[in-house]
C-alpha cells in the first residue's frame, strides 16, 4: 500500500503553482509515494479592502494551514517563507527550504506597454519606502488581492505600474510582464523573499524532506528572518534583508526604517556562515545604534 502524504496550500495561482514545484520535486525522490494536495482560503485572501498592517500582518495567511497540520488534514505546508511571521508555532517546524528563487522586487507596466508613473500600486511600505527614492514623482496607493487580480487592476488603469516579487511572476507563469528588475542596491528585498518554505508537525519524518532543503537557502534565511525578528519582526516598522555567500562568508544587509520615513537606516556586516544567526542580531543591534 503506497504511503499518502497531503500537501496544504493557499488556493491562489501562484500558491498552488509554488506547493506544485514541491509535490513534483517529492514525485521525482520518491515515486512510491501517493502526494495529494488539499488547497485553503486564508483570512489574509479573504480580506481584500485592507492592508496587512490594518488586519494583523502576515500571520493571517498560514493561520488556516496551522490549524490543518495540527488537526492532520494534512501533513505539510507550503509557504512564501517572506509570508511566514518570525515566531512559528513551536509543534511546527521548518522542514524543508528549497534552492532560492530570484530574490528581486520587479517593476510591472499595464499589458498596454510604458506610461509614466503616475501611480504605482504596492501595499509594502518596505517597497514603497525605497521605491519613493527612485521615483520622487509618482504616488503609491496600497494594492491587495492574489497576483492575477493584481494585474487585472493594473491593466484595468488603477495603477500605472505595480511592484511585485520577481520569483512569484516566474513561478505563476506571468515573467513576461517583468519590465524591469530592481537590483538589492535599488530596493533591499523582504527577508526570505524567493525562498519556499516547507513546514510539518513536529513529529512528522522530517528526514523525508532533507532533500529538498538547500543550505546556503538555510543559512540565507537564517541570517535575513534574525536581522527582522531583532527589530520586534518588523511589526511595527518596515524591514529588509538580504544575504549573499561567498565561501564560507556570509554577507548580511539589513534596512530598518519607520512607515512614515522618519528615519531610514541601512548597513551591511559580514561573517561566518556559521553564526548566520547571530549575524542577523549584531547587524540588527548596529542599525538601531544609527538611530540612538
Amino acid at each position: 500500500m503506497k504511503r499518502i502524504i497531503t500537501i496544504g496550500s493557499r488556493e491562489s495561482r501562484l500558491a498552488v503553482a509554488q506547493t506544485q514545484l514541491v509535490i513534483n520535486e517529492l514525485r521525482r525522490i520518491y515515486p512510491e509515494l501517493e502526494i495529494r494536495l488539499l488547497t485553503l482560503k486564508t483570512t489574509g485572501d479573504k480580506i481584500l479592502n485592507r492592508t496587512l498592517d490594518e488586519i494583523g500582518g502576515k500571520g493571517l495567511f498560514v493561520r488556516e494551514l496551522d490549524e490543518a497540520l495540527l488537526d492532520g488534514r494534512i501533513d505539510l505546508a507550503v509557504h512564501s517563507l517572506k509570508d511566514l511571521p518570525m515566531e512559528l508555532h513551536p509543534d511546527l517546524p521548518l522542514a524543508a527550504l528549497p534552492r532560492r528563487g530570484d530574490p528581486r522586487d520587479a517593476l510591472v507596466y499595464p499589458a498596454e506597454g510604458e506610461q509614466p508613473l503616475h501611480v504605482v500600486g504596492t501595499s509594502s511600505a518596505r517597497r514603497r519606502l525605497q521605491a519613493a527614492a527612485l521615483y520622487p514623482g509618482a504616488a503609491f496607493q496600497p494594492v491587495r488581492g492574489n497576483i492575477n487580480t493584481r494585474l487585472s487592476k493594473l491593466d484595468g488603469g488603477e495603477y500605472s505600474a505595480l511592484i511585485l516579487a520577481a520569483a512569484g511572476l516566474v513561478r505563476a507563469g506571468l515573467g513576461n510582464r517583468i519590465n524591469r528588475l530592481f537590483t538589492p542596491e535599488e530596493i533591499l528585498p523582504a527577508a526570505g523573499q524567493g525562498i519556499l518554505a516547507v513546514q510539518c508537525r513536529k513529529d512528522f519524518d522530517r528526514g523525508l524532506l532533507t532533500p529538498l532543503n538547500h543550505r546556503e537557502t538555510e543559512l540565507a534565511a537564517l541570517a535575513e528572518r534574525s536581522f527582522v525578528r531583532a527589530l520586534d519582526g518588523g511589526c511595527t516598522s518596515p524591514a529588509a534583508a538580504y544575504a549573499e555567500i561567498s565561501g564560507n562568508e556570509l554577507r548580511l544587509t539589513g534596512l530598518y526604517a519607520d512607515s512614515e520615513g522618519t528615519f531610514q537606516v541601512k548597513g551591511s556586516l559580514a561573517g561566518d556562515i556559521g553564526a548566520a544567526e547571530a549575524l542577523g542580531e549584531r547587524l540588527a543591534d548596529k542599525l538601531k545604534g544609527k538611530i540612538g
